[in-house]
C-alpha cells in the first residue's frame, strides 16, 4: 500500500464543506485525511512519502463532461491538422503536403475546418481540393463534428453523383449554381467515416492507439475523468481492454447513441447490451446519447424564432426541425429510465431545449428522479426555460471552448436572430437559478486539443484570450473563479454519477489531483488560459509530469 502526504502549497479541494487545506494524505489510491499538516501527519505511518508542492497550487483533477475520445485521439495520433482559421488555400496546401507521404489511394483524413469556411464553399473549391489531393480520397471534419468536407475521389468511393438524392437525415450540399461543393451534413457523413475505417488494416490497434492517445492528452491537461459522448461498440471494447491492461488513467462514463449517428454501427438496445458486457472499474456505460437537432451554422438547430433570411426564396418563418417528435422522445426516455440508463441529449437550439425539458417533465412525473439528464450544449435557452433546469434536475452541459478562440460564433451570428444570439450561453443565470452547470470540451469540436484552461478562462472573462480579437460575448453571464472551478470538478462528476468517486479532495474519494503553475484564485483572469499542468495524479499515481 502506497501512502503519500501532499503539502507545502495552497490546496483547493472543491469541497464546499472544506474548500481549502494545508495538506492531505493518499492511501492506496484514495484520499485519506484532509486538513492541517499536523492532522495529516498524525494519521499516517512515519514512512509515508511526501509530494512537496514547493509553493505550487494543487486541486482536484478536472472532469470533462463532454468529449469524443475516438475522434479526438485519431486526430492527434494519425490525422492532418487543419486549423479553424485556415482558408481554402491553406487547407489545400496542407492536403498537398500530407498526401505526398501517403501510399497510392490512401485517404487524407483530418480537421478541423472552420464553420466560416464551410459556410461558403463552392464547386470550384471542391476542384481545388481535388487538385491538391491528386487522386487521394479526402475527408475533413468541421469544427462542429456534425459535417464533413470530402472530394470527388471520396464521392466516387461512396457512389455519390450529381444526381444522387440526399440520404435520410443528411445532405449532399450544393453551391448556388446547384453543383456539389463536397460538404456532407449530419447523417450523410456516416458512410464516409465507415469507408475510412474500412481502409484500415488493423482497426483494433488503430482504435487502441487513438483512444490511448486521447486519454494521455486529457491527463496532460489535468483531466482525470471524462464523459465520452457518443460511444460506439468499438470504443466500449477498446476502453475495456485498456482498463483490463491497467493503462486507462481516467474514469470514463460512456454515452451510447440511441439512434443512428455520424459513425455507422449498432445503436439503441443492441448497443446498450454491449455496454452491459463492458463495465469495468473505470469504464461506466451508464448513459444513452440522443441528438435532438443539428447545429445553427447549417440551419439544422431547432429554434423558437426564425432563422435570418439571406437568399431569395428563404422561408422567413423557418425555425429548423427537431430530429425527434415529442411523443417519440417521451416514450424513449421512459423506456430508458426503466432500463436504468441516463441520457445526454444534444440540443443547440432553444426549441430543442424546450422539447427536452417538456419530455423530462413527463418522465419525472411518471418515473421519479433517479435518471440523470444532461442537455448539451445550451448555447441558446429561452428565458422562460432557465429555471426549469434546476426544477427538473437537468444538467446544463456547457462547452465554453466553442466560444473562443473559434469562428463558430461568427457563423452562428449570420444564421440565428440577433435577439437569440445576444443571450448566448446564459450560464450565470442558470447557476443563480440553482442549475448544476457542468463543463466539457466537446473535443475535437472547435479546437485541436481538449485544453480546459481556455474554457475555464472564458467562463470568467467571456472574452477571447487573444488580445488581437476585441469584444466579449454576453458579458453579464460571467462566472467567478469558484463557480468556474466547480463547473470543471464536482459539478460534472456528480452529473456523470461519479459524485462519490472524484471531483473533490475529500476523504475516501479517488486520489485524482493536479499541480498547476499558478494559483487560479490570485492569477490575472486574462492569463488563466496560459495555465500549465505540472503534474497529474490518477488514483494517487503520477500519470503526467515528473
Amino acid at each position: 500500500m502506497t501512502t503519500l502526504i501532499v503539502t507545502n502549497g495552497p490546496i483547493y479541494t472543491s469541497d464546499p464543506e472544506r474548500p481549502w487545506a494545508e495538506a492531505f494524505s493518499v492511501e492506496d489510491g484514495r484520499i485519506g485525511t484532509v486538513g492541517t499538516l499536523d492532522e495529516v501527519r498524525s494519521s499516517v505511518t512515519a514512512d509515508a512519502g511526501v509530494v512537496d508542492l514547493d509553493g505550487q497550487f494543487a486541486m482536484p483533477g478536472l472532469v470533462d463532461v463532454h468529449a469524443h475520445l475516438g475522434l479526438g485521439g485519431r486526430q492527434l495520433a494519425f490525422e492532418l491538422q487543419v486549423l479553424p482559421s485556415d482558408d481554402v488555400a491553406a487547407i489545400a496546401a496542407k492536403v498537398r503536403q500530407w498526401r505526398a507521404e501517403l501510399e497510392p489511394g490512401q485517404w487524407v483524413v483530418g480537421g478541423i475546418v472552420g464553420s466560416t469556411v464551410m459556410d461558403d464553399l463552392t464547386h470550384q473549391d471542391l476542384l481545388t481540393l481535388d487538385d491538391a489531393a491528386e487522386g487521394h480520397p479526402v475527408l475533413l471534419r468541421d469544427d462542429t463534428m456534425h459535417n464533413r468536407w470530402v472530394n470527388s475521389a471520396a464521392f466516387e468511393i461512396l457512389g455519390i453523383t450529381e444526381g444522387s438524392p440526399n440520404p435520410e437525415g443528411g445532405t449532399y450540399v450544393r453551391d448556388r449554381a446547384g453543383l456539389h461543393n463536397g460538404v456532407l451534413t449530419e447523417l450523410a457523413c456516416s458512410a464516409a467515416e465507415a469507408a475510412v475505417l474500412e481502409s484500415i488494416s488493423d482497426v483494433a490497434n488503430f482504435h487502441a492507439r487513438a483512444i490511448g492517445t486521447a486519454v494521455q492528452t486529457l491527463n496532460s491537461f489535468g483531466v482525470t475523468a471524462v464523459q465520452e459522448s457518443a460511444t460506439m461498440d468499438y470504443a466500449l471494447t477498446t476502453l475495456r481492454v485498456l482498463d483490463e491492461a491497467g493503462i486507462l488513467t481516467a474514469h470514463v462514463v460512456a454515452s451510447m447513441p440511441a439512434q443512428p449517428f455520424l459513425e455507422e454501427g449498432i445503436t439503441g438496445e443492441e448497443l446498450y447490451r454491449v455496454g452491459d458486457a463492458n463495465h469495468t472499474a473505470h469504464l461506466h456505460p451508464t448513459f444513452a446519447k440522443y441528438v435532438l437537432d443539428g447545429v445553427p451554422m447549417t440551419r439544422t438547430a431547432a429554434l423558437l424564432t426564425p432563422y435570418q433570411c439571406h437568399h431569395p426564396g428563404d422561408d422567413p418563418t423557418f425555425t429548423g426541425e427537431p430530429l425527434w417528435g415529442r411523443e417519440e422522445l417521451v416514450a424513449s426516455l421512459l423506456s430508458l429510465a426503466d432500463r436504468g440508463l441516463s441520457a445526454k441529449l444534444h440540443a443547440t437550439g432553444d426549441g430543442a431545449v424546450r422539447m427536452i425539458l417538456d419530455a423530462v417533465e413527463t418522465v419525472r412525473r411518471e418515473r421519479g428522479w433517479e435518471t440523470k439528464f444532461h442537455i448539451a450544449h445550451v448555447e441558446y435557452v429561452h428565458d422562460d426555460d432557465l429555471a426549469r433546469f434546476a426544477e427538473l434536475q437537468v444538467v446544463p452541459d456547457a462547452s465554453p471552448y466553442l466560444w473562443f478562440p473559434s469562428v463558430m460564433q461568427e457563423s452562428m451570428a449570420k444564421q440565428v436572430s440577433a435577439e437569440t444570439f445576444e443571450r448566448s450561453w446564459p450560464l450565470r443565470r442558470l447557476i443563480d437559478s440553482g442549475a448544476q452547470v457542468s463543463c466539457g470540451s466537446d473535443w475535437p469540436c472547435a479546437a485541436p486539443t481538449p485544453d480546459p484552461w481556455t474554457g475555464l478562462a472564458t467562463l470568467i472573462t467571456r472574452a477571447n484570450p487573444d488580445p488581437a480579437v476585441a469584444g466579449e460575448l454576453n458579458p453579464g453571464e460571467a462566472l467567478c473563479v469558484e463557480q468556474a472551478i466547480s463547473a470543471f470538478t464536482r459539478n460534472p462528476a456528480h452529473a456523470m454519477g461519479l459524485g462519490e468517486v472524484t471531483g473533490m479532495l475529500r476523504p475516501g474519494m479517488s486520489a485524482d489531483f493536479i499541480v498547476l503553475d499558478r494559483n487560479l484564485f490570485t492569477a490575472d483572469p486574462a492569463h488563466l488560459h496560459e495555465t500549465t499542468v505540472l503534474t497529474t495524479y490518477f488514483e494517487g499515481r503520477l500519470v503526467h509530469g515528473t
